[in-house]
């Protein structure tokens, strides 16, 4: 058997915190006590200096809030920087919850069967209710969260990901701020001839918080969408995929228009630019995902 089947993995686990989530003990505690891998775990502090962290946890205080996807790279290159960098990266929102010792486990057993997949992500479930939010299933289908299988997106909060893709393909797009980074990841990924995985047997728990609330979370959502289109998408399928964006919010805000004036208002601010670098995915990969049924036009 090869080294990769009987080794214990070596997952590196980054956790961002504001020091305003009173789960946080809790989500450390739960993946502290995780088993059958060989883990490190830093904290970072997104402008704040770390607090209630467990002994034997790194951490790291960052001057300013650089946003969550630049964090999250920054706490992975701190622990590559410390020991070469583990097989996996786990990336673990500060207010989850790893239900039983053997849920990383079991993530790392379903990437180490499939060798192309870049990502593996568990299907993510409220602690009260079980409900699996639309947003957090990553198909464009999202009825059934216990279908498994090959997708293209990812839920960033919780996710495992391969080291190697994670650096091949350049980590998280840090300038986006929030939101929206997992979509850049993916179509890197897929671009770069992976695969991303779904496996909703593994469950781990979230509290099932509205972000659409929030006017900021509409404006980032629309500004990072055309960021993404702008970066990633050959250039016949950016305004293809940008109008069919325009179209779905518009239908989707007819209970709640308000949400629309800061959408658009990011829809303009992504479309003056920002975007950073521009490096399309080749008509292959686009290809490769309509066939995985995430057609990049929506």
């Amino acid at each position: 058997m090869s080294p990769t089947e009987t080794e214990t993995a070596a997952v590196d686990a980054v956790v961002l915190t504001m020091n305003d989530r009173p789960e946080q003990s809790a989500a450390l505690q739960s993946l502290l006590a995780q088993e059958g891998v060989d883990l490190r775990v830093i904290v970072v502090g997104n402008g704040v200096r770390p607090e209630h962290v467990p002994a034997g946890v790194t951490t790291l205080a960052l001057p300013q809030n650089v946003g969550i996807p630049e964090g999250r790279n920054i706490g992975a290159r701190e622990l590559a920087d410390a020991g070469g960098g583990g097989e996996f990266v786990f990336f673990f929102d500060n207010d989850a919850h790893l239900p039983a010792p053997d849920t990383l486990a079991r993530l790392v057993a379903e990437a180490r069967r499939r060798p192309e997949a870049a990502w593996v992500q568990p299907r993510i479930a409220d602690p009260d209710t079980g409900e699996t939010v639309r947003r957090w299933v990553p198909r464009l289908r999202t009825a059934d969260p216990d279908r498994p299988g090959t997708v293209a997106a990812m839920a960033e909060g919780v996710v495992l990901v391969r080291r190697q893709a994670f650096d091949q393909v350049g980590g998280w797009p840090g300038h986006f701020f929030l939101y929206h980074e997992g979509f850049d990841l993916a179509l890197r990924c897929w671009n770069a001839g992976l695969t991303g995985y779904y496996a909703p047997q593994v469950i781990v728990h979230h509290p099932a918080i509205d972000a659409a609330r929030h006017a900021l979370y509409q404006r980032l959502v629309a500004r990072n969408r055309v960021w993404v289109a702008y970066r990633r998408l050959p250039a016949p399928l950016v305004p293809v995929y940008i109008a069919t964006w325009v179209a779905i919010t518009v239908l989707r805000a007819r209970r709640a228009p308000r949400t629309l004036l800061p959408w658009f208002s990011g829809l303009w601010e992504g479309l003056r630019g920002g975007h950073g670098e521009r490096s399309p995915i080749s008509w292959a990969t686009a290809w490769r995902l309509t066939k995985a049924g995430r057609p990049p036009v929506i």
